[in-house]
């Protein structure tokens, strides 16, 4: 009978003592005594590896030279009860099959540490190490946990288009799609692009946001999410960016500002649970590399809490609830702002916060995550809600330590004639989006939705300070390998 192989996950957590087991993966290490071989399998299911024990008497020399580290093998033997301290149990191999060499010249995730930066440069492979995988393996859950706390909420998932020609947030940067040969553009008489000879017959780009379509949905259908890839075409060579990240987004029909704002510390304090209970391994493993990170910083610039106590902190605290004028009076009157220690000085009302100015209400000042409401209308996009005092709009930022913003969002302006000043005022044709102001025309109602950087989420439950690290294939201005 054909043994079946089982994941080392499995192996690990339900292996029986005694049992013949088969187990496949990729050498982690080899190390050989005059008695044993040791080699340490792994196969991306647990950040654990198995410890395989190889009589070196009962295997050739030449088997044994082809296990090295990257090669993949498959095991066969008994599960026994480990000799040596590090782990519980081990496999005593009576059959080794090498299924694919990796020569040790020029195989580059060799044992030894790695740095970040390096690994970005190979990250076809970089799945392979303890980090990275550990990542992946969040990011899955988290992914699923998004869709299981929606579905049990009674939302549905809707597909937004990614290929579009809106543009959500106004600001113009987006990546053109096109199918006219760039060697030979046609033009009009009036001298422009004559996109009319193009696949689609006029401008089109990918999503930067799922959120109009999301609306359209809401609606009909009272409350969706969508959860899929946006793309910027945002020149920003930072930690915090990327030109391609995923956004969760619902939106809701019948729900206010303040809905609005329960519902997204809901949804993040739940993520943040199902990943503490679900990736405990895992971040455990990333506990321990960033507190050997933080040992190497200044005492100033470490953080007070473990990544795991963060976690539960977040937990444990309601989330303080300012408006940006109170904001604004806080960190007007702030200690880095009279001594002039903001990169960005806050003096008059109506400035746009920046990351710093986030963190210091979170990090410095509340000591806890905090969404700020009630924004200026000029810094924010014409679909927010237009507040009775004509120069705030309901608009909503979660703000987190280390991160910034997380979610951002507001409700959305029903009132056709005053959503239509509001694009009027941002030069968005009204003409052009007259679908979307049809929702307006039948049927209005009281609405409001948000947005969630995926990436961001997935850094705060890691830990990782780089948003490159948290997404397979980052891509970023300059770089669009693999």
């Amino acid at each position: 009978m054909r043994t079946k192989r089982i994941k080392i996950k499995a192996l690990l957590q339900e292996g029986k003592i005694n049992a013949d087991v088969l187990a496949k993966g990729w050498v982690r290490t080899k190390r050989a005594s005059k008695n044993a071989v040791f080699i340490a399998l792994n196969d991306g299911s647990t950040i654990h590896n198995i410890q395989i024990v190889a009589d070196p008497n009962k295997f050739s020399e030449e088997l044994l030279k082809k296990i090295t580290t990257g090669a993949s093998i498959e095991v066969q033997g008994i599960l026994v009860t480990s000799q040596g301290s590090g782990q519980l149990m081990e496999l005593q191999a009576s059959q080794i099959v090498i299924l694919g060499e990796a020569d040790p010249e020029t195989f580059p995730l060799q044992p030894k540490k790695h740095s970040l930066e390096f690994l970005r440069e190979i990250a076809h492979l970089r799945p392979r190490t303890n980090t990275i995988s550990a990542i992946l393996r969040v990011r899955h859950a988290v992914a699923f946990a998004i869709h299981q706390f929606f579905n049990d909420k009674g939302f549905f998932y809707f597909n937004s288009p990614i290929l579009t020609a809106s543009d959500a947030e106004g600001a113009g940067e987006t990546f053109r799609v096109t199918t006219l040969n760039l060697n030979k553009i046609p033009f009009n008489d009036e001298g422009t692009v004559d996109f009319k000879k193009d696949f689609f017959e006029k401008e089109t780009n990918l999503t930067v946001s799922g959120q109009l379509e999301g609306e359209l949905a809401a609606l009909a259908l009272s409350e969706i999410y969508t959860f899929g890839p946006t793309f910027r075409a945002e020149n920003s060579n930072t930690t915090r960016h990327l030109a391609e990240f995923w956004m969760v987004e619902p939106e809701m029909a019948f729900y206010d500002l303040h809905d609005n704002m329960d519902l997204a510390e809901e949804m993040l304090k739940y993520l943040v649970n199902y990943a503490l209970i679900h990736c405990e391994d895992d971040l455990a493993f990333l506990e321990k590399r960033e507190q050997e990170e933080q040992a190497t910083k200044p005492q100033n610039e470490r953080h007070e809490l473990s990544l795991i106590a963060r976690l539960r902190f977040v937990l444990a605290n309601d989330f303080e609830r300012i408006s940006y004028t109170e904001a604004f009076e806080i960190l007007k009157s702030s200690t880095p702002n009279k001594k002039k220690k903001f990169q960005f000085l806050i003096e008059e009302w109506g400035a746009d916060l920046q990351s710093e100015h986030e963190r210091f209400l979170v990090e410095r000042h509340f000591k806890k995550p905090v969404i700020l409401y009630n924004y200026p209308k000029e810094i924010k996009s014409f679909y927010m809600r237009l507040n009775d005092d004509n120069t705030t709009v309901g608009a909503m930022d979660v703000l987190f330590p280390g991160i910034g913003e997380i979610v951002g969002g507001s409700q959305r302006e029903e009132r056709l004639a005053v959503l239509t000043e509001r694009m009027l005022e941002k030069n968005i044709s009204p003409a052009e989006m007259d679908w979307f102001l049809d929702t307006r025309r039948f049927g209005t109602v009281e609405h409001s939705g948000f947005g969630l950087g995926f990436e961001r989420m997935i850094q705060f439950i890691t830990g990782m300070t780089n948003i490159r690290d948290v997404i397979p294939f980052p891509r970023t201005p300059g770089n669009c390998e693999f």
